[in-house]
């Protein structure tokens, strides 16, 4: 007979969501508005768009790779969607299917010199981010785009739920999710990311093609990023050349801390969306005691490393 511990979730996935409890409840002692609606509301507004792009981040770190490049394609996605409707005259769909057609395809470009040339992940999208980053510039003269029409901000309205002020871009983000969750978990091609992250080479020997899997990841992460960029429009009202530079770590940061192993085959993306949390409550808690947003930084640091830390040791364990 099973014992109470067999059923309960493995720690990986059982973990972050204790620290995310354990961290709420510490920072409520500290301030009294940190439980309001309203504050747990703006948290959720603050991690959307580096939550959607974490989704992404984590389909290829599940296979063992990693995007560098997310965050400075979600801008240039950004600057598409904004230019497009701004010199163009472009409607809001159109606009809007332009810029996630760009994202869409770096993301098939860092797909297939992975998958084709057999490149590290890590050095192609280290050179698809400076590409990213300096068609941006170029492009958008290093000036934000604020003509925008109305329609590319209507994901940053609100709505009442209850005493809460929630955005429609939350409610997508929670959506994707939860689609993406169900997807791994329920379908062949989701199992296929897990195999291959587990073991390429085994994987391929069952008759798995692993590089259209890889390719897929790829593709649907750079999909991601594009549906970020919305949502980073949509909260600014703006199309800004400067954003993306540090959204790569966050996502990275988010994956991490939501259980997801480095190494690949090893994760649930709702732990993903947990991870974003911790790093939002974190922030937004020691914001609200006025500690210096360099001390934020170092706690988010210090994070990491001990998400890592844990992983590499539950493996050794597991060997």
């Amino acid at each position: 007979m099973n014992s109470f511990k067999d059923k309960l979730p493995p720690m990986g996935t059982l973990g972050p969501l204790i620290a995310l409890v354990l961290a709420c409840v510490f920072f409520a002692s500290q301030s009294d508005r940190f439980l309001s609606p309203q504050n747990f509301s703006l948290i959720l507004a603050q991690v959307m768009v580096v939550g959607v792009i974490a989704i992404g981040q984590t389909l290829i770190i599940l296979t063992a790779g990693i995007d560098l490049s997310c965050g400075m394609v979600m801008a240039l996605g950004g600057i598409v969607m904004t230019k497009f409707a701004s010199d163009f005259g472009l409607s809001t769909p159109v606009a809007m299917s332009c810029g996630l057609l760009v994202t869409t395809l770096f993301g098939y470009l860092n797909g297939l010199l992975v998958t084709r040339i057999k490149l590290p992940p890590f050095i192609v999208t280290l050179g698809t981010l400076n590409i990213a980053f300096a068609i941006t510039q170029l492009y958008s003269g290093s000036q934000t785009v604020t003509d925008i029409p109305a329609g590319m901000t209507w994901l940053g309205n609100t709505f009442q739920l209850g005493s809460a002020t929630v955005s429609y871009g939350v409610m997508l983000m929670l959506g994707l999710y939860f689609f993406t969750w169900f997807a791994l978990r329920e379908t062949a091609a989701g199992r296929h990311v897990y195999a291959v992250g587990n073991s390429p080479e085994a994987t391929r020997l069952t008759g798995i093609p692993t590089e259209k899997v890889l390719l897929g990841v790829y593709v649907l992460a750079g999909l991601c990023y594009g549906i970020a960029a919305m949502l980073g429009v949509a909260r600014t009202g703006a199309g800004d050349p400067n954003a993306g530079q540090t959204e790569n770590l966050d996502a990275i940061t988010a994956v991490v801390l939501g259980g997801t192993s480095l190494f690949g085959g090893r994760g649930v993306v709702l732990g993903t969306l947990v991870g974003a949390l911790i790093v939002g409550v974190f922030r937004n808690g020691l914001t609200l005691m006025g500690v210096s947003s360099v001390y934020q930084i170092l706690v988010t640091g210090i994070l990491v490393i001990l998400a890592v830390a844990t992983d590499q040791l539950s493996r050794k364990g597991a060997r």
